[in-house]
């Protein structure tokens, strides 16, 4: 059976709790030593004038590029937050081919700019000759509000249910900004498996990085299984963001 390490997080654009400190380089290396197979990235900066700057050792490229460097030689970039001086989204970086990504727009008109990066990943199955193995991705960041967030799940429903084959190995992580956990039973109504309750009966306290208490940050997976889950919240992760990041090895 092929197992895989996936790491979801939300960077905060590359910068610690409060915005204190320029974190990017950093975070590479706390990202690179987990030895994850799959990065899901909230918050991840395409572009922006104004840091570019003001920082020393701000990337000539996108935030994404950066952080993939030579280990994850694929990346996909969903742009959702579009503004004068650059724009943010979500990213997913993969030791595997990415087949496909698309871009989901899940916006509440007038409100703050949402977006589900959907990508198809194919993942090498050493029991099968090398086979690949078609594994769907959506990297998730839902908005602040309730009501927007609950509009939002029924679309990430809709699209699990009726644009993603039934057998298919589907993984769905990121920030569910969801710290009452109203939304996690329609979510396993559409037949997601939270990595974390599943392996230790409780969903994962993964913000303020400080004082980790609020459940926001998920990792989701159907037709796949768990083995493990852990929130990472010590140092060095508890002062390269204000959340907090899950790993997970998943098997196939």
């Amino acid at each position: 059976m092929t197992s895989i390490n996936v790491l979801t997080v939300n960077m905060h654009m590359g910068f610690s709790l409060l915005n204190r400190r320029f974190v990017l380089p950093e975070l590479r290396e706390a990202i690179r030593g987990v030895s994850a197979d799959m990065v899901f990235l909230q918050e991840v900066l395409g572009e922006h004038a104004h840091h570019a700057r003001r920082h020393a050792g701000w990337p000539a490229g996108p935030q994404y590029e950066f952080l993939a460097d030579t280990l994850w030689t694929q990346f996909a970039y969903g742009r959702n937050a579009v503004y004068p001086h650059g724009h943010h989204g979500n990213a997913l970086l993969s030791k595997f081919p990415i087949a496909s990504h698309e871009n989901r727009d899940v916006s509440v008109q007038g409100h703050e700019q949402r977006g589900l990066l959907h990508a198809i990943v194919r993942v090498p199955d050493p029991g099968r000759g090398g086979q690949e193995i078609e594994v769907h991705t959506i990297c998730v960041h839902l908005g602040l509000r309730e009501s927007h967030r609950q509009r939002q799940i029924g679309l990430l429903c809709g699209i699990v249910a009726e644009q993603i084959p039934a057998d298919a190995p589907l993984i769905v992580a990121g920030d569910f900004n969801d710290w009452r956990a109203r939304g996690h039973r329609p979510l396993r109504g559409c037949g997601l498996v939270e990595a974390f309750e599943h392996t230790n009966g409780r969903l994962a306290r993964t913000f303020p990085s400080r004082w980790p208490t609020l459940p926001v940050d998920r990792i989701y997976v159907r037709h796949a299984r768990v083995i493990e889950a852990r929130v990472l919240s010590s140092r060095p992760w508890s002062h390269l963001s204000d959340h907090v990041p899950l790993l997970a090895r998943i098997a196939l």
